[in-house]
């Protein structure tokens, strides 16, 4: 089995992007400070006997898995195997009834979700959820903004600090939207844009809030090939400058293309996981899945 491969175009060396992980390193244009090699790093994610169940059907059964940092994991199976529960408990939406849930060493099982996103993980969803009145840059503003930081010095000057604080968020903002394709619609509302300009502009918004890990449901649903092969290229370049990418998806083509690793739900419970070649080779996967 050889599913057809979308080719990646136009991959290009990392861009320095604003913020603390896509930023550049000092004496090192365009290139991440947090940029490690997949075989060194540890993992930033682990999931440890994660099980929920709703009323009496199990949506998850035990789970182990880990997302090591620096790549791009890819959550595949069936509709109803569990994979948008995974993202639930992972961001706080909702809580494991038992196992463990660690981000960057810490156990995150029992936090809140903004409490989650502020050590560093970041999520889109599977229907698009863009602020309907409000133009592309304001979007992207918003998360900008959110995230925020404080300066006591800054404080004490309200005015001021409101202005630089708008001021960096918009440098910020337009710099992602020039990534993802999206500036030259910037003062369009989210309905004027192609679907999978919608798709890349919630990526976009994610990106705002400067994550460590961000979680993406279907990002290439409803997508052409020409978007699909657009957006491969952006995760590629993406998980070049340090970002890690944990991914929901069925477009076999790009979760074979992109995946450094990749985990196989059927019914709840991990079937299987490992590189792209050995999931294709999996007679497990192939009978739940892929399809012999």
């Amino acid at each position: 089995m050889a599913p057809q491969r979308v080719q990646a175009k136009g991959v290009t060396p990392p861009l320095g992007l604003p913020g603390p992980t896509l930023g550049s390193a000092p004496g090192s244009p365009g290139r991440s400070s947090n940029l490690r090699s997949p075989m060194s790093a540890q993992p930033i994610l682990r999931l440890r006997g994660v099980s929920k169940r709703f009323g009496g059907v199990t949506a998850l059964d035990a789970v182990d898995t880990e997302v090591v940092t620096g790549t791009i994991t890819s959550l595949i199976g069936p509709n109803g195997a569990g994979k948008t529960t995974v993202f639930n408990i992972v961001t706080g939406a909702l809580r494991a009834d038992a196992g463990s849930v660690s981000f960057d060493g810490q156990e995150i099982s029992r936090m809140a979700g903004f409490e989650i996103a502020r050590r560093g993980v970041a999520r889109t969803f599977q229907n698009l959820r863009p602020f309907p009145t409000m133009n592309v840059l304001e979007n992207v503003l918003v998360s900008s903004l959110y995230r925020g930081s404080f300066n006591l010095a800054l404080a004490m000057l309200p005015l001021f600090r409101e202005a630089l604080a708008m001021q960096n968020a918009r440098a910020e903002s337009e710099a992602l939207l020039k990534l993802t394709q999206l500036y030259e619609r910037r003062f369009d509302t989210p309905v004027e844009l192609p679907y999978g300009s919608q798709r890349r502009l919630e990526i976009a918004r994610g990106l705002a809030l400067q994550p460590r890990l961000l979680l993406l449901d279907e990002p290439f649903s409803g997508m052409t090939p020409t978007e699909a092969a657009d957006l491969a290229s952006l995760l590629l370049r993406l998980k070049a400058d340090g970002l890690t990418l944990f991914l929901i998806e069925h477009n076999m083509n790009v979760v074979m293309d992109v995946s450094d690793h990749i985990v196989v739900l059927n019914f709840g419970r991990k079937i299987a996981e490992g590189p792209p070649r050995d999931i294709q080779r999996d007679p497990r996967v192939k009978e739940a899945y892929l399809g012999e």
